[in-house]
């Protein structure tokens, strides 16, 4: 006989696991399927590990980069890389060990292996079946490559190899000057490699406000990285001592390759055809408003279905699914779902950008606001970057948020809050802010969409 289960959540990511534990907590039996250590790409290969080592390598690169102005003198300062990658992999072992001890705590089974449907409401655990009333999928994505660059994450590696280098590389080509690019390319630049950027778009992070982009890309510049912009990678050549990129007429030569061109939905071996399901051209799973498929007890979310590929996005989709699966009726706010790069400065953002804003017919205002001239800024010595508000010109009302800056993944939190309950430029503008903090930037550049700011 079959184990039966009233959800069965196939993968273990950051929308898996935390579908299985709302499921859980709202009395369903659950079932989690993860071949791999729980947490799926964002902690293991993803998220978690990149934050880790970009927090390391940064205080290293502070030492002589940024402590001197503050009349602090590190003398021979040094790094241990093995020392920098073992901190790493215990991060991931304990959260690991925190999402197991969390499946015990709810009563979640964890199948082990890969889970194929057999039927709509049957999977297959590496031949074991189990049953289902409901089952989640939950499988996430995995990184597009090049077809004359064949991966083995050793010298050619995706962000999974770039985060389990043997040795800091002498000089990084990165392939794509999106999020994942910029994030391990200055991971490297901290520690030595020489980082050149290839990128096929006109700016860098193509998702970005123009202003943000140009202004991000001018600041890692100054950090040494260099960027060839509207450059399209054609051929490579895999020799022993170096590997060679063809990029028009230009040739680069490096000792690691990173290709971070994108990524797309993982479905490999998950047996969509025996559940009657048929993915999109580009791989997507298509779900309707409550996250069903084309067969109704089957469900989809995270990277697999359309929309930003974000482990905070998957993990409110797992909450929501659980929620629509127990009969109530909860709402996502996808225009407010932040998008955050960990560099230094990092950039935060949050709803349209100025150029959606125009091409969706809406007339708009903005207002910014730098933190040169930021009073908590100039007080750490962290004054690059500035805060862009784009609103409604006719209702005032707040159409996103962007920021380059000194702790603007903690600061958007607040512009994620006013663009979720629509308020205006001017409640934004009107709230008090503790004095100084970096988030006094967010006001005033509030105040400057009606041409009023106090500092500036």
């Amino acid at each position: 006989m079959n184990e039966k289960f009233d959800v069965i959540v196939i993968g273990s990511g950051p929308g898996g696991y935390v579908a299985a534990i709302r499921c859980a907590q709202l009395g369903m039996k659950t079932a989690c399927v993860e071949k791999d250590p729980l947490g799926g790409t964002c902690l293991n290969v993803g998220c978690i590990p990149s934050k880790a080592l970009l927090h390391s390598t940064e205080l290293y690169y502070k030492l002589d980069h940024h402590l001197p102005q503050h009349g602090i003198n590190v003398e021979k300062a040094s790094f241990d890389f093995d020392k920098m990658m073992e901190r790493k992999r215990n991060v991931v072992i304990g959260f690991n060990e925190g999402i197991a001890a969390l499946f015990k705590k709810n009563k979640i089974t964890h199948l082990k292996g890969t889970g194929t449907l057999k039927s709509p409401t049957i999977v297959s655990v590496d031949g074991k079946e189990a049953e289902a009333t409901y089952i989640i999928l939950a499988t996430g994505s995995e990184p597009i490559g090049l077809p004359f660059l064949p991966i083995d994450e050793k010298r050619v590696v995706t962000s999974t190899g770039a985060l389990a280098l043997e040795q800091v590389p002498k000089k990084l080509l990165v392939i794509g000057a999106g999020v994942i690019g910029v994030e391990l390319g200055s991971v490297y630049n901290r520690l030595g490699s020489e980082v050149i950027f290839i990128e096929f778009l006109p700016k860098i992070c193509p998702t970005m406000d123009d202003t943000i982009s140009n202004t991000f890309q001018k600041i890692l510049e100054k950090q040494g990285m260099v960027f060839h912009l509207n450059s399209k990678v054609t051929a490579a050549d895999i020799a022993p001592d170096k590997i060679t990129l063809t990029v028009g007429d230009q040739v680069f030569e490096g000792d690691v390759v990173l290709c971070s061109i994108g990524r797309r939905p993982y479905t490999k071996d998950l047996g969509l055809e025996k559940a009657g399901i048929t993915p999109t051209d580009k791989g997507f799973i298509p779900i309707n408003g409550r996250f069903q498929t084309s067969v109704p007890n089957i469900y989809a979310i995270g990277d697999i279905v359309d929309g930003p590929m974000l482990a905070h996005k998957a993990s409110e989709e797992g909450v929501a699914v659980a929620e629509v699966i127990s009969g109530e009726n909860p709402s996502i706010e996808y225009i407010a779902i932040p998008n955050v790069v960990y560099t230094d400065p990092e950039v935060a953002t949050v709803g349209l950008t100025e150029h959606e804003a125009k091409a969706l017919g809406l007339t708009i205002k903005t207002g910014s606001f730098p933190f040169a001239i930021n009073s908590r800024a100039k007080c750490t010595g962290e004054e690059e970057g500035l805060v862009k508000i784009v609103s409604d010109a006719k209702t005032d009302i707040l159409l996103g948020i962007h920021i380059v800056g000194t702790h603007a993944s903690e600061i958007i939190a607040e512009a994620v809050l006013a663009i979720e309950k629509k308020v205006t430029t001017l409640d934004l503008a009107n709230t008090p802010h503790a004095h100084p903090t970096f988030s006094e930037a967010v006001k005033e550049a509030a105040l400057a969409v009606h041409k009023r700011p106090i500092h500036r």
